[in-house]
């Protein structure tokens, strides 16, 4: 493993095995600092932000990807180097990986149709995927970060947690795909369901029933479930659901909220109701949830 740790900022790799490599970046400076390190062709990369914003530059800055909080990137190009030039805003957290192609390919030989560029027409062709984080990989990427293990164990659980979070980013389940879905086919009603999703962010705290949502969006109830679930692969309570939880974790994580105004935040009346879904969501109470940061 190899620090980097100028001041309070955090520049970490960690060998998993041969390669396969964990980064772990943060900015804790009142400016914008830069991260670099050589990657060659031969290496897939996966960036996630987990605090705030970040941004990749490749050929002399001449071109940018953002990577805002709560982003992810793939990058793999088989015709030309990729060094990272990692440019992160004051408090940015940033886990890279850095996985060779063969090693790559070891994970998923039964799996490729699965995964489009590692199938047979696509090999050899360049990859750019990004993606939003779903709870579960943030929360799978703050314990990477923020493991607070013994050194002598610290390969080990970084081992297991890169494993389990490569698994879910590249889960695929059978309602992935909303071509699946002949209802889906139609744009304005994609775009209704998207309207579904920002009403229940908006009224969090008290979200209409399903037929009032339906109602609002101008579908039939059916239709708002399948295609909801379709598009983001939950059901509408159960996205909201994890929703809150990461809303209150997020606010949580910044020590300015106690338990009961978080609580109140995202819509529970008692605590102790918010309390068992915090834990039943992260394993943890969000009283030891705290006291880990």
């Amino acid at each position: 493993m190899k620090d980097k740790n100028i001041g309070k900022n955090i520049m970490q790799e960690n060998r998993i095995e041969e390669g396969f490599y964990l980064l772990k970046f943060e900015n804790a400076e009142n400016k914008v600092i830069q991260a670099t390190r050589a990657v060659d062709k031969s290496f897939l990369q996966l960036h996630f932000c987990i605090k705030n914003n970040s941004g990749l530059s490749f050929n002399g800055g001449h071109y940018i990807l953002e990577l805002p909080e709560n982003k992810s990137f793939l990058l793999y190009n088989p015709q030309q180097d990729l060094p990272i030039h990692l440019n992160m805003d004051p408090g940015a957290k940033v886990i890279s990986l850095l996985i060779s192609i063969e090693k790559f390919h070891t994970f998923f030989t039964q799996e490729a149709g699965l995964i489009h560029f590692l199938s047979g027409e696509n090999q050899g062709k360049k990859c750019y995927r990004d993606k939003e984080l779903n709870p579960n990989e943030m929360m799978v990427l703050n314990q990477i970060f923020h493991y607070g293990l013994h050194s002598s164990l610290e390969k080990l659980y970084s081992r297991g947690k890169v494993y389990e979070l490569i698994s879910l980013y590249f889960h695929k389940s059978d309602n992935d795909g909303i071509q699946n879905c002949p209802f889906l086919e139609d744009e304005a009603n994609v775009e209704k369901i998207q309207k579904a999703k920002q009403i229940i962010i908006e009224r969090m705290t008290e979200p209409p029933s399903l037929t009032e949502l339906a109602h609002q969006i101008n579908l039939p109830l059916q239709h708002l479930k399948d295609g909801f679930k379709h598009i983001y692969g939950e059901t509408v309570f159960a996205y909201l659901l994890n929703y809150k939880m990461e809303y209150a974790r997020k606010l949580l994580s910044t020590r300015k909220y106690n338990i009961s105004e978080v609580s109140f935040e995202v819509g529970y009346s008692t605590p102790s109701h918010f309390i068992a879904a915090f834990k039943k969501k992260y394993g943890a109470t969000p009283k030891r949830y705290m006291s880990s940061l």
